[in-house]
């Protein structure tokens, strides 16, 4: 074997289940098809990832979480969700428990950086990048993979890291669960007048949905679900114009607000693969399953996939077993899909309530908000998700 382990994606999945494996004494190798500038110093894409306290957690032990500078950290106290310009709102906080905030929003771009600060010089890992995958095949007796330079890799394991449109799931032979929405998420950053006190909102609207999570000082990152023709020219508009536009999509909520950034424009897709494994081969993050953006969960079921499969492969070996085998890959999967089915369904069909702009579907959002109010123990159910996730 050249390897022990092949991760294919440098992405936050994949630089956190490299780092999750050290020390194990087995030889590690990450490929991205990325250059090592990018991984090292990747570009800022718009997206604020909301950390709950167990990914905060892990990315503590992983060594990143110390690596990301507190300027970037801004504290996430409570959330609400509105429908539209209706005064009532359904709000989730930390209710009495102990923890005094939901999570921290923090910039992906910082924490992929910090990720990959933490594996640099790691024992038994060797990157390559600037490279991808033209073949691979997967077995009992482990996997082999043919890359575009022409270069043959065998590895025990291959596991594919490789975003929820993974070519390597399909060289797999593993089905997926795909939804494409027909719409887009153009995210920007923007400064307003009146303070946000560190509360997110979700305000589902005709014919859009405005998200607005609070960073630090008065500013906040927007982001706007369209039809995606809809969302590209948005995007294509002057700042002034596009600072106007989401000033009004909000309701002057946050009092006027000036454009304070770049746009980013993200195609929108869920995907949920029918297995997590196969013999000799795994998949963990976006690969294994692509989350909907708005209830905040997919960086946060991907950073959970990594450490769990680290986690069974870790417990294979100290108990001298395969760890490359049935047992920890078959564990693995029943682990991560009893955390992310649950969590993937409830998502879809909120997505599917707040997307529907028909005069019925308004009634039932409103309905739900009304319910959602009188019920605490929805409530309790929905803050505990937030915070455990």
């Amino acid at each position: 074997m050249n390897t022990d382990i092949l991760i294919v994606g440098g992405g936050p999945a994949g630089l956190s289940f490299a780092r999750a494996l050290a020390p194990s004494g087995l030889r590690i190798t990450l490929l991205e098809r990325q250059g090592t500038d990018t991984l090292s110093e990747p570009a800022y894409d718009g997206r604020e990832i909301a950390l709950t306290h167990r990914s905060i957690r892990s990315l503590r032990e992983l060594g990143a979480w110390q690596r990301i500078g507190d300027e970037h950290k801004s504290p996430l106290r409570s959330a609400r969700v509105l429908n539209g310009g209706s005064p009532l709102a359904l709000t989730f906080d930390t209710g009495d428990r102990p923890e005094g905030e939901l999570g921290v929003l923090v910039p992906n771009q910082q924490i992929r950086r910090a990720l990959y600060a933490s594996i640099e010089g790691q024992d038994d890992l060797t990157i390559l990048s600037g490279v991808s995958v033209a073949t691979a095949r997967t077995g009992n007796a482990g996997a082999e993979v043919t890359l575009t330079d022409g270069t043959v890799l065998k590895s025990r394991l291959l596991v594919a890291a490789d975003s929820r449109f993974s070519s390597l799931r399909e060289q797999l032979g593993i089905g997926v669960e795909i939804n494409r929405l027909g719409r887009a998420m153009l995210v920007c950053r923007v400064d307003h007048e009146r303070e946000h006190d560190h509360v997110a909102t979700e305000s589902f609207d005709v014919p859009h949905t405005i998200a607005m999570l609070p960073l630090n000082g008065r500013t906040s990152s927007a982001v706007i679900t369209l039809p995606q023709d809809e969302a590209e020219r948005l995007a294509e508009a002057s700042d002034e114009a596009l600072s106007e536009s989401i000033t009004a999509m909000y309701r002057r909520r946050l009092g006027t607000m000036r454009v304070a950034g770049s746009r980013h424009v993200y195609p929108l897709a869920t995907t949920f693969s029918r297995r997590f494994v196969v013999p000799g081969g795994a998949l963990i993050g976006d690969a294994a399953v692509g989350m909907h953006p708005v209830t905040a969960h997919g960086f946060n079921l991907g950073l959970q996939s990594a450490v769990t499969l680290a986690s069974e492969i870790r417990g294979a070996l100290r108990r001298g077993e395969d760890w490359a085998g049935d047992a920890p890959l078959q564990s693995y999967e029943k682990t991560h899909r009893l955390a992310s089915r649950p969590i993937y369904t409830a998502t879809n069909m909120i997505v599917r309530l707040y997307s529907d702009h028909r005069p019925p579907a308004q009634l039932a959002r409103h309905a739900a908000i009304r319910l959602g109010r009188r019920l605490p123990f929805l409530n309790g159910a929905v803050r505990s998700m937030l915070l455990q996730a």
